[in-house]
């Protein structure tokens, strides 16, 4: 009989382990977007933004902390509302941007600083260069999509960067150094 206990047990904490793990979400290429603004010579505060790239979350509800994201995207598909301001921004005053290269972020850490609110640290790899960010993000909402009937997930984020930091910071200080980022993204279970 003791055996038998054990043994239940035993399957009951793996299956309790096997439940909590990360499941795996995919981005919502349709409803994500990275915006950026900097402010431009002091007149105006210039927006720009990406859309529809590819990401994953290691999504863990029960303990977020054990969660991860990695995202990529084309630096082409940058999206600025003018075609001189696009081409100059993939010139090799900015990004001397060719097909294909990529700015990525995969998360190394995050801190639970609250029941919808974390502290995500990453690695950001951008014109070559990587270097350590942080964002402050907030869970909007998790449950079943009402139109795709599946569990679906959004959040957003803020952060700032220094674009010199990446080796973009042409005309700084005048173009500002310093760029505002919010990010707001949906995700859907992976089949």
């Amino acid at each position: 009989m003791s055996r038998l206990a054990l043994a239940s047990a035993a399957a009951l904490i793996a299956a309790s382990a096997a439940f909590a793990a990360p499941e795996r979400y995919v981005l919502d290429a349709s409803h994500s977007q990275v915006l950026f603004s900097y402010n431009h010579l002091g007149y105006s505060t210039t927006w720009s933004m990406f859309s529809g790239f590819d990401g994953e979350i290691m999504f863990d509800q029960d303990d977020p902390a054990n969660s991860s994201v990695s995202v990529a995207m084309p630096v082409r598909s940058m999206l600025t509302g003018w075609e001189a301001r696009f081409n100059h921004l993939m010139s090799d005053d900015f990004f001397g941007a060719a097909e294909g290269d990529m700015i990525t972020f995969t998360s190394t850490s995050i801190d639970v600083t609250g029941d919808d609110t974390a502290m995500i640290t990453g690695d950001l790899t951008m014109n070559g260069v990587t270097k350590s960010v942080v964002l402050d993000a907030s869970l909007n909402q998790v449950g079943e999509h009402p139109m795709a009937k599946k569990p679906w997930a959004g959040f957003d984020a803020t952060t700032s960067l220094k674009r010199s930091d990446f080796g973009v910071g042409a005309f700084a200080p005048f173009v500002g150094d310093e760029l505002e980022v919010r990010i707001s993204i949906e995700a859907m279970k992976a089949e």
